[in-house]
């Protein structure tokens, strides 16, 4: 009868308290312990989810230090763990310090059992959260678009078109905002293709002084200038078999427009100060931020050279666009930065996720890696708060006027939110929504909404 409810662990040394505890709770599968030996030892039996616990604990049941030590141990064998202190009136100072230590919450003595229930079913809630965001790195792991986090339908159909992509040596051009993830789609174009197992080579064509850049890109001879005192190659020809990824093409100074093309019409180059024809395969994936056929329209930039690399053309939203894909990143930066630097587990608070949802965020997921760093460096306790992310406060834009439309997207809107909150999790999305299941399933499917596999 006990298998499907979720456990539980009470550590009370009043054997009274215990069986009114045991009877109040009913909805999950109890465990008991009376001091710190027999609570350790349920810990490692059961991995219990959420516990409660008295911090007057035998030897010391009038103090708190050897509650509070159970608590320290509790959380040092396992750290997920949301534990409730329970505390008499006038214990709130011990309260306070056991949050400090990382308890998740606590409760006065005597006991109200509809709150408490709550308390604990919140636990429960954070704790299940918690776990669904970390199957979801397990399994983006595990996959060559590992570093692509979305659940936005424009993502999706972007991580689709890669897949089809890939297999194939089609040249691919990247288009989108600093911070989009360009380089992230670039190297998953190379680990889904045949030539995965060679080398991905990367240059940075805006990073790179112009006298220099030719060298890094075809390489020189010895002698060929003043400190040439060996052969080197290029990064073109390193990436022999492999992709060659050309990362803002489009600051490539024109001369060099001229030597790249002839390198994708011929596929051989020439190092500098030598003779040489070099034969060389390699696959060229470009990207930029800029508008590449407005810089042709200007003789910015050589519109042969642009037919040539734009085979496949795939344009990244910026964040601002893609519903419901900040809260998602910010769950996954705060649980990476957490482990990082060594942070305890952390959770957001309304205003927090409010502040992330309202941002436009200009500098799109590189700005919101930054951000979500500062909030968990700056944060105290175990809550962060929105003054923790330091967001500057932006003006919302003017919404339309015709309401069918003003309706549409607000639901839409309201779904995919809610959907990332709980991470894709439909009951619980109902719940914040406050529909039942059913009507969650019929909107989705009315607004073409599908969670992650």
């Amino acid at each position: 009868m006990t298998q499907n409810k979720p456990k539980l662990l009470i550590i009370e040394d009043d054997p009274g308290l215990q069986k009114q505890l045991k009877w109040s709770l009913d909805a999950y599968d109890v465990a008991v312990a009376g001091d710190r030996e027999a609570a350790l030892a349920q810990i490692r039996r059961h991995e219990p989810a959420v516990v409660t616990m008295d911090l007057g604990l035998p030897p010391d049941p009038d103090g708190s230090t050897e509650g509070l030590a159970t608590l320290q141990q509790i959380l040092a064998l396992a750290p997920d763990t949301r534990v409730i202190v329970l505390t008499g009136n006038q214990d709130h100072a011990n309260a306070v310090k056991a949050i400090g230590l990382g308890a998740y919450d606590f409760h006065q003595k005597p006991c109200d059992p509809e709150v408490l229930n709550l308390v604990i079913q919140r636990a429960f809630f954070l704790h299940e959260l918690q776990q669904e965001n970390r199957r979801m790195q397990r399994e983006q792991a595990d996959s060559p678009m590992a570093g692509v986090i979305s659940r936005a339908p424009s993502m999706l159909k972007i991580c689709r078109n890669v897949e089809k992509v890939a297999p194939t040596s089609a040249s691919v051009m990247l288009l989108g905002e600093s911070g989009t993830g360009k380089e992230v789609l670039a190297r998953a174009v190379h680990a889904l293709s045949p030539r995965s197992k060679e080398r991905f080579m990367a240059i940075n064509c805006a990073a790179i002084p112009e006298n220099l850049l030719e060298s890094e890109l075809f390489g020189y001879e010895k002698g060929a200038f003043t400190g040439a005192a060996k052969q080197t190659k290029g990064k073109v020809e390193l990436a022999h078999g492999g992709t060659f990824f050309l990362d803002e093409v489009g600051d490539l100074p024109m001369p060099l427009q001229a030597k790249l093309l002839r390198f994708l019409q011929e596929r051989v180059i020439e190092r500098i100060g030598g003779h040489e024809e070099i034969p060389v395969d390699v696959r060229i994936v470009c990207a930029t931020h800029q508008k590449l056929k407005e810089l042709c329209a200007q003789g910015r930039f050589r519109e042969d050279l642009y037919y040539r690399l734009s085979e496949i053309v795939v344009t990244i939203p910026p964040l601002r666009e893609r519903e419901g894909d900040a809260a998602l990143l910010a769950h996954h930066f705060k649980n990476k930065f957490c482990a990082a630097e060594g942070r305890g587990s952390l959770h957001f608070a309304p205003d927090a996720i409010a502040a992330i949802e309202a941002y436009p965020w200009p500098g799109n997921v590189r700005e919101m890696e930054n951000y979500i760093k500062r909030a968990v460096i700056m944060a105290d306790g175990n809550t962060i708060v929105a003054d923790d992310l330091g967001l500057p406060g932006e003006g919302l834009e003017e919404e339309p006027i015709n309401l069918r439309q003003v309706r549409d997207e607000a639901e839409y809107k309201a779904i995919v939110k809610a959907l990332a909150r709980v991470d894709g999790n439909i009951v619980k999305a109902s719940e914040i929504l406050g529909i039942s299941r059913p009507t969650m399933y019929d909107l989705m499917s009315r607004h073409n909404i599908k969670t992650a596999a």
